[in-house]
């Protein structure tokens, strides 16, 4: 079966791990970036065409099979949309985008076009994530009660300097950049919420971002159910931790690491998670450190949907109601940034 072609928009970090495992997996045929230097040097290193407006990908380059969106987030939508009307299947980045409306838009302009329209999620992947899912779905904690989530990364000066990170136009929110993975897994373990309460500031970055930098959320799921969130980019000097604790009541498990991708504590009746599979390590950009780098599984499914009939992880459905989830609760707050 011949591979399939790929496009990328969007030539910074990010895209980096998506040449990569195109790269193994398919084939990268174009690359886009109206910064001259990123598009040149990414078409080199993988032998490819370059284009330095989408515009002008678009028009040209017409063998291919996805474009993977890879663009500020604010930029999503107007991306997404045009390579879909242009008859490609789109993969996007996270977030799906940084507002419910424009979510809608892009999941519109796929029906319309009958091209899909993929969402990163790889959280998802991660080895005690994917088991206390199947877990769940399987009855084997019972009703679950409630649920604690605590994202503290560290995100300093540097990692914002010059560039459209931080700004409310194309970045949107420490919630959408940084942790709407978590957001993700928390909506995909235990369905849709209902209310959200938030208190937030800005401690660390004053005059370097225009939104918060940490946060309190309490949630109330449509199950009854009910959630804390803790979340802050002012751990100091590094990551410290990213971990999920479900009380419910066959059983307490607690998901922990810095990503989520270690297996912490476990009290359940009648039933023990055995030894797990080792997970991927995390995207590492230098400076910082993201979530974790599961976007090898990612372009599988893509692959498989596409080639084989495979049902798709990710739905766009569930990336919106990522967004839709944040946006509640960030109009809760007291806090208008």
């Amino acid at each position: 079966m011949n591979k399939l072609k790929f496009a990328i928009i969007g030539c910074g970090r990010i895209a980096q791990r998506h040449a990569k495992h195109i790269h193994r997996l398919g084939m990268l045929a174009a690359v886009c970036d109206i910064d001259i230097s990123k598009a040149n040097a990414l078409a080199t290193e993988y032998n490819c065409n370059s284009f330095y407006s989408i515009e002008e990908l678009l028009s040209i380059q017409k063998d291919i099979d996805v474009i993977a969106v890879c663009t500020p987030n604010g930029l999503h939508v107007a991306h997404t949309i045009s390579a879909l009307n242009a008859g490609f299947h789109v993969l996007v980045e996270k977030p799906m985008a940084i507002t419910v409306k424009d979510c809608e838009k892009m999941i519109v302009a796929a029906k319309i076009n009958n091209k899909l329209l993929f969402a990163i999620k790889q959280n998802r992947y991660n080895p005690p994530v994917a088991a206390l899912k199947s877990a769940i779905d399987k009855g084997i904690l019972g009703k679950i009660y409630s649920l604690q989530l605590s994202c503290f990364w560290n995100r300093n000066a540097d990692y914002y300097a010059n560039s459209w990170k931080g700004t409310k136009e194309l970045d949107g929110g420490t919630l959408f950049t940084q942790f709407s993975h978590f957001i993700d897994l928390l909506y995909w373990l235990n369905g849709d919420v209902n209310k959200a309460f938030a208190i937030t500031g800005n401690f660390a970055h004053q005059g370097i971002i225009e939104f918060e930098d940490s946060g309190v959320v309490a949630l109330e799921f449509c199950n009854g159910s009910i959630a804390t969130i803790n979340y802050t980019v002012n751990s100091h000097a590094k990551n410290m931790e990213g971990s999920l604790t479900i009380f419910a009541e066959k059983g307490t498990i607690k998901i922990g690491g810095q990503y989520l991708n270690e297996l912490e504590y476990q009290s359940i009746e009648g039933f023990t998670f055995g030894d797990l599979p080792k997970g991927n390590i995390a995207n590492n950009y230098g400076t910082y450190v993201g979530s974790m780098s599961n976007h090898d599984k990612v372009y599988e499914n893509v692959i498989d949907v596409i080639q084989n009939g495979a049902t798709m992880t990710t739905s766009s459905f569930d990336a919106l109601k990522t967004v839709e989830i944040i946006h509640k609760i960030y109009n809760s707050t007291m806090y208008n940034w």
